[in-house]
């Protein structure tokens, strides 16, 4: 009878036969119970509709009229389970185990309760009581609550329950107390009452929990999107100050006010910029981070403002930075000019000295009439000094036209001065017409008289003329030997060395001559000396005296050591710019392929499927600080490439790596370790947003790469940095290797279906797949995420299934921040049932996953 009594009614209100008793109707097995009590059932559908009959049945099996306790206990026992604990249902566990595993859950922050039965971890009130707290911390001050006083904390939790919570009180303190294992049905049977009693507040939890995450979620991608657009708008704001800046083309007049703007564009580029780049790279790891934090809560994707994209910021930086390069090309191309300007005025200035030195009272000298009352002797002197004159004027010849070539120069080099040069030019250029002009009369004048003299000194006149030329040929000399130059190699000082060695293996030939010159004026006086002759000390035919000549050659063989000093000391400084060349190659050459290796090794890191994302980023964080630990060497070549600069070093033949290709491939490393951290930082996102395991991961990536394949490059990489160029696995498909790569894994594809497929991966018809974007679509054919209808599913448990939910409600459900945002983002609902101040919640729920301004 007992086990009959525990069998479970059926939907239909029929026992389930017994396997022996197949052929036994329930009817008739009934009736054979209900003939003891005078009466019988025709229909069971109807016959115990009222309950009165089954009531019968029942006292009948049960023999509760006999007064049998046990039996009537069990029975009791039995509705209870039914009707009070059996519908009790945790994570898929039995109704026991689910009661009891609720109360572990609900008591497990409260200190003295462990919940681990239904019979002596009540014993000390202390688990009643904190299940009431739990739910209802206004009914119980928990923290007054002892231990030691079990019956004050039972009775404590009896009467609370009996008067807020409608529990009538069905045990009594002491009995649980003084029992050493009270009765587990009894225990069970009253905490099933906390359960339903605090059901309905369990179920408005976790509808409230769920809007709180998604709309913390949008929150913070609210904040997100602002930080986005803040940076990108100072950045571009930087970006347009800075670009007139360096547009400007404004020549200075002096080399020092060029060498300041080539110190101010240094400035820029060590403190100004760096900061910028860093911006750069942290503005389009942000704005990955966003869109894939955007894709993992199924949102829309993040559209920056008009003129904010990551690609308008990129061709912005790339504006920038192709004027930058042209203002450092045009400084540099100034600082040439203006030196090669104010190395050519300072020859002009010293060539028309020396040429206006020479002139200086020619013109009176020409216009003088002192032949007119000259003897014969006299006037047949001032014909030959008027010979030798023409002879040294047409060696000056050659001057007066350096001197017009030097200011044409100028001219075409924009000299700022050019005003003042071509003044003096011409003014050289119109005297020297002028003494053409007045030599050629007086030599007429002096032939029409020519006839009339018939002695001339042979010797004066001998002396002029091998004086004049070997004259002009120390003044030649001297201003060669004083002669300005620059030079910018070992090669070309090298030729000035050899260029004056030959001059000075002429001075014998020189002093030869000189001494036959000086040989004619000894052989004068001699003459004079043997026919008593008295000189007037004074040459008829040239102003050249011995002592010029000597005076002259004197200073010839002093300029001569002092030339070889300066031409020793250029070698010396080109010696120097030669070791800042190789100092400079020595550390670029090293520095140079250390980028392009570190660049392959990050690439192999981020294809790598050895180990985990937690290992990839481990290595990748070394790598990140061992380029960091780098910088070192990049500044110190910094530092060498201003000395070079500042040595006017131009060129440099021992290595093929600029300064300026060693920065660009600097920048393109730091940017890339960063986002290969960024991509797998994304990735581990995915793997713990949608419960990817590492092995799904593992067997993704290499799908992925064993379909990045290795193509043939169009064209031979470059000598310098190979940072584009190289051909090799750069985490990108193709379309055709995209759709063999799904084929592989499994996936039945058609036109239509991959050509929907790729909307989904290459959103922006780039042509290629990204790994980030193949793991993100694996993600959503292997993981679930939360909906807009479950969020509406939610707001309606909140609104008690109504269409519409008020402003109270949504205070009273939800934190106080995340009640007023949907207070303020939430439209009026305009439906016929709704009343005064009903909000939309359905709208709003639509909104959070479509398009929308939130």
């Amino acid at each position: 009878m007992a086990k009959e009594s525990s069998t479970c009614w059926d939907p239909r209100g029929l026992l389930s036969p017994p396997d022996s008793l197949h052929q036994i109707t329930p009817g008739a097995w009934c009736n054979s119970h209900l003939r003891k009590a005078g009466t019988q059932i025709d229909n069971i559908e109807e016959d115990f509709r009222n309950g009165l009959k089954l009531m019968l049945l029942l006292e009948v099996i049960s023999e509760i009229v006999d007064g049998n306790a046990k039996m009537t206990l069990g029975m009791i026992w039995t509705i209870i389970l039914r009707f009070a604990i059996q519908d009790i249902s945790v994570e898929e566990t039995s109704a026991k185990e689910g009661l009891l595993l609720w109360c572990q859950r609900k008591t497990a922050p409260y200190r003295n309760v462990n919940v681990q039965n239904f019979h002596i971890s009540w014993k000390d009130g202390l688990a009643l009581c904190a299940l009431i707290h739990r739910h209802r911390p206004d009914l119980i001050d928990y923290a007054k609550l002892r231990k030691d006083d079990p019956i004050g904390n039972l009775n404590t939790a009896f009467e609370v329950a009996e008067k807020f919570l409608d529990i009538p009180k069905m045990l009594d303190a002491e009995d649980i107390v003084n029992t050493p294992k009270p009765d587990e049905k009894a225990i069970m049977t009253y905490v099933s009452c906390f359960y339903h009693a605090f059901a309905g507040a369990e179920q408005a939890e976790t509808a409230a929990n769920r809007i709180c995450k998604v709309l913390a979620v949008n929150q913070e991608n609210e904040k997100l999107m602002e930080e986005y657009e803040k940076l990108a708008s100072e950045l571009l704001e930087w970006i347009r100050r800075t670009t007139p800046w360096l547009e400007n083309r404004a020549a200075e007049q002096t080399m020092r006010a060029m060498q300041q703007k080539l110190e101010d564009f240094r400035d820029y580029r060590r403190i100004h910029k760096p900061p910028r780049v860093q911006e750069k790279c942290q503005l389009e790891i942000n704005f990955n981070t966003l869109q894939t934090k955007l894709r993992l809560s199924n949102r829309p994707a993040f559209m920056p403002s008009e003129g904010k994209m990551v690609s308008d910021i990129a061709n912005a930086w790339k504006g920038l930075e192709q004027v930058e390069k042209g203002y450092e090309e045009w400084l540099l191309t100034e600082i040439r000019r203006l030196e090669r300007l104010d190395h050519l005025a300072e020859k002009f200035k010293q060539k028309c000295s020396m040429h206006e030195s020479w002139t200086g009272g020619k013109e009176d000298l020409l216009s003088q009439k002192d032949f007119e009352s000259a003897s014969l002797m006299e006037i047949r002197a001032l014909m030959r000094k008027h010979e030798a004159f023409e002879s040294d004027l047409a060696a000056h010849q050659d001057r007066v036209e350096q001197i017009a070539a030097i200011a044409q120069e100028l001219n075409e080099l924009d000299y700022h001065d050019a005003a003042t040069v071509n003044a003096r030019c011409q003014g050289i250029c119109d005297q020297w017409d002028n003494l053409g002009t007045l030599t050629q009369k007086r030599r007429d004048a002096l032939e029409r008289v020519e006839k009339l003299w018939e002695t001339i000194d042979q010797l004066y006149l001998e002396f002029a003329k091998r004086a004049a030329p070997f004259n002009n040929w120390m003044d030649g000399a001297m201003e060669d030997l004083q002669d300005m130059f620059i030079v910018h190699s070992i090669e070309e000082i090298q030729s000035l060395i050899t260029a004056h060695d030959q001059f000075k293996a002429t001075l014998p030939e020189a002093d030869k001559e000189r001494m036959a010159t000086m040989g004619i004026h000894s052989e004068i006086l001699k003459i004079a000396q043997t026919y008593g002759i008295k000189l007037s000390g004074i040459n008829p035919y040239t102003n050249l005296s011995p002592q010029d000549i000597s005076t002259k050659w004197d200073t010839v063989k002093h300029l001569v050591p002092l030339r070889d000093q300066m031409l020793q000391e250029e070698v010396a400084r080109q010696q120097a710019n030669e070791r800042l060349r190789r100092q400079f190659a020595a550390q670029a050459n090293i520095i140079g392929p250390w980028i392009q290796t570190k660049m392959e090794e990050i690439s192999h890191v981020s294809v790598d499927i050895a180990g985990s994302l937690e290992e990839q980023m481990n290595s990748l964080k070394q790598y990140e600080q061992n380029i960091i630990n780098y910088k070192s060497n990049i500044d110190k070549l910094e530092g060498d490439h201003q000395l070079s600069q500042e040595s006017l070093i131009f060129d440099n033949k021992h290595t093929n790596y600029t300064m300026e290709h060693v920065r660009v491939g600097w920048e393109q490393l730091l940017t890339t370790i960063a986002r290969t951290i960024n991509e797998v930082e994304n990735q581990i996102l995915t793997r713990d947003a949608k419960g990817i395991s590492q092995e799904q991961l593992n067997e993704f990536r290499a799908s992925f790469n064993h379909f990045d394949r290795v193509r043939p490059s169009p064209t031979p990489p470059r000598r310098r940095f190979r940072l584009i160029s190289l051909t090799k696995r750069n985490g990108m498909m193709d379309p055709d290797d995209f759709r063999a790569c799904l084929i592989s894994m499994g996936y039945d594809l058609g036109e239509v279906e991959f050509a929907r497929i790729m909307t989904l991966v290459d959103a922006n018809n780039t042509g290629v797949v990204t790994f980030q974007a193949f793991i993100d679509f694996m993600t959503r054919e292997t993981a679930e995420t939360d909906t807009a209808e479950q969020v509406m599913a939610s707001f309606k448990i909140l609104a008690s299934d109504k269409n519409y939910i008020t402003v109270d409600e949504l205070r009273r459900e939800l934190p106080p921040d995340q009640a007023e945002y949907c207070i303020s983002r939430m439209t009026r609902y305009i439906g016929a049932d709704g009343s005064t101040g009903a909000l939309d919640y359905i709208s709003f729920s639509s909104a959070l996953y479509g398009e929308s301004d939130l």
